[in-house]
């Protein structure tokens, strides 16, 4: 027997073992407290999360090559088919074996003190190189539009999945009482290929829907009430209406649900969403630094003034696209990139350079996550002598503000920009690091559907932790 145990005693009583015990118990709180105020002494304070998201996409597909990433290999191997060493031949629409290589039709400069090469393409958006972070290895999974811009949007290549903004909204909720949640700013000419499915909530609660908010003086329409009806009496078929729809409402009739919460959002609006869409309170300089004077990128640049205001007042999603309709007012380059690129940029490029520093100066940058993307790049050769094809195997995006590490360059394809070769991110990738800069967690956002836990990742996805 132990010496040092030999006067205790053989048995013991219960009081004694749940003293003995409960102290055991005690030491333990107590150390862990312990441990977890020394911790919160040493480790670094948490990041703030993104509170919302402005995605600036590019209907279309823009080219690498003339954007974001500068490949001189291009100038080298100029109207020479595209070397055997860089893949097999190009599986795409139009193109055949042996196209011609075709070097880019504007030059590259490194910008800003980070020194991140952008093309004179976006002399306005090269200013703001320091707040980019720019992804030069993203891939997707088709070279067809719709497909490509499901995947973009909902991380499927089908239709009939959530879009990026439902399940953003599904995760955080509404910031605001008086605006929806999730608001889309169509190019006027027309919706993108992929249309409705790109804003769709799907079979995550109708209430999650994208609103689509118009081009123009009157992006929403019916904001005034009925004429000769006064707001007590509208209120009062409105309370009268939902009484009469819960009588009959079950626990799984969510579209019914979101109807009635659309009334009642819809009678908020008529007093609040008129002084959000009115820009008579902007400044002329603020409308300046949009491209609002400029007759070329006026309709853009009120759509990304708009954006601003709708984050400023608890919007969490806002989805604005560049193109739609007919192929000549989208960055589909198949025929000429300097005259498709060149008209796309100038209605685009002071407008979102205005974006970025209008939000930076109003102390907005940092909680609204901007990204500029689009459903997949270019080719490296040419089509039609001046154009290029659409290449899913590598091509760019970039994000500002929210909590992403700006001044920094992450992948790379390879050098004549067709394959990524460094780091290649795909597009389950980039789901995962925006979710998680908004702080959410992409394995935890869920819901149960058909049997399955369905997410915006599916079964993948992994936060780039380097942008972060």
């Amino acid at each position: 027997m132990n010496e040092d145990n030999r006067h205790l005693p053989s048995v013991y009583s219960r009081r004694d073992l749940l003293f003995n015990a409960g102290a055991g118990f005690g030491g333990l709180a107590l150390a862990s407290l312990l441990a977890d105020e020394a911790d919160a002494q040493t480790q670094p304070p948490k990041r703030k999360a993104a509170k919302s998201v402005i995605y600036l996409y590019m209907v279309g597909g823009p080219s690498q090559m003339e954007t974001f990433d500068p490949k001189p290999e291009l100038e080298r191997l100029q109207g020479q088919p595209m070397p055997q060493s860089f893949g097999a031949t190009i599986k795409s629409q139009f193109l055949t074996a042996g196209t011609p290589i075709l070097p880019s039709a504007w030059k590259f400069a490194k910008r800003g003190r980070s020194g991140i090469e952008v093309s004179d393409l976006f002399p306005h958006i090269a200013t703001c190189a320091d707040d980019l972070a720019v992804i030069r290895s993203c891939v997707s999974a088709s070279f067809v539009h719709a497909p490509a811009m499901y995947e973009m949007m909902s991380g499927r290549t089908t239709m009939g999945h959530p879009s990026m903004g439902s399940w953003v909204t599904y995760g955080l909720g509404s910031a605001s009482r008086n605006l929806p949640a999730f608001c889309v700013l169509p190019q006027p000419e027309g919706l993108p290929e992929g249309g409705a499915p790109m804003w769709d909530s799907a079979y995550l609660p109708a209430v999650h829907q994208g609103t689509i908010l118009r081009s123009g003086a009157s992006p929403i329409l019916h904001l005034k009430p009925p004429e000769g009806m006064s707001g007590e009496r509208q209120r009062h078929l409105l309370d009268y209406l939902k009484e009469m729809n819960e009588q009959t409402l079950t626990a799984d009739e969510t579209d019914l649900s979101a109807r009635i919460a659309s009334y009642e959002l819809a009678f908020r609006m008529q007093q609040s969403a008129p002084e959000a869409i009115d820009m008579r309170s902007e400044t002329a300089e603020t409308k300046a630094l949009y491209g609002i004077d400029d007759a070329k990128s006026a309709e853009f640049g009120t759509r990304c003034l708009l954006a601003r205001r709708l984050v400023e007042r608890g919007v969490r999603f806002v989805q604005l696209f560049s193109g739609g309709g007919p192929v000549s007012m989208q960055w589909d380059a198949h025929d000429s990139m300097p005259e498709n690129h060149g008209k796309m940029a100038r209605m685009t490029d002071k407008p979102i350079a205005g974006l970025l520093k209008d939000l930076k100066r109003r102390g907005l940058l940092d909680s609204t996550l901007v990204i500029w993307g689009s459903e997949f790049g270019r080719t490296p050769v040419s089509q039609n002598g001046k154009g290029r094809d659409h290449n899913p195997y590598g091509f760019s995006m970039w994000m500002a503000g929210g909590g992403v590490k700006a001044g920094t360059v992450y992948g790379a394809t390879d050098e004549i920009g067709y394959r990524a070769v460094q780091d290649p991110v795909p597009v389950r990738d980039i789901h995962a690091t925006i979710l998680h800069l908004l702080g959410l967690n992409h394995r935890q956002l869920s819901i149960l559907h058909n049997g399955r836990r369905e997410r915006l990742t599916d079964f993948a996805g992994q936060v780039i932790e380097k942008l972060v």
